[in-house]
């Protein structure tokens, strides 16, 4: 399938590419339809790119990559709305956003995706240790580690 993006031009992607959020994500809860765009093969960022909206998409990553110990409990009525059997097929990203010079990951309202059925939901983590600005990467200290 064509989708129609603002930062990327016009794009092919395979259906099994296709994610639905029936609840939308918070403050965008028309956008249902989404796909996952990679830059690179080892790219550790990717873009959450709405298939109804070609202005709307979002820098997401897996958040184990950069806090270890970050998991999100998964109650059983969630896992039923995702069609989640097993805990295994679940995948955990965040939206990223740039504050300064740091890459903060929205810890307190995580993405969780069913990778067999394609079908996510944005939880909302009761926990007060994770933050909406919870910092990923310095991008100075990133810089200077590449060089």
């Amino acid at each position: 399938m064509q989708v129609q993006t603002t930062r990327f031009g016009t794009v092919d992607i395979a259906e099994d590419r296709v994610i639905e959020f029936p609840n939308g994500l918070l403050g965008f809860s028309k956008h249902k339809r989404f796909c996952l765009l990679q830059p690179k093969d080892d790219a550790c960022f990717f873009w959450l790119q709405s298939l109804e909206d070609p202005s709307l998409a979002f820098v997401v990553t897996d958040p184990g990559m950069f806090v270890p110990e970050y998991s999100v409990p998964i109650r059983e009525e969630q896992s039923e709305g995702l069609g989640l059997s097993v805990l295994e097929d679940a995948q955990v990203f965040v939206i990223v956003n740039k504050v300064d010079n740091t890459l903060t990951g929205n810890l307190q309202g995580p993405l969780v995706i069913n990778t067999v059925s394609r079908v996510g939901e944005q939880f909302v983590l009761a926990e007060k240790r994770w933050t909406t600005r919870h910092e990923l990467l310095a991008l100075d200290k990133a810089k200077a580690a590449s060089a």
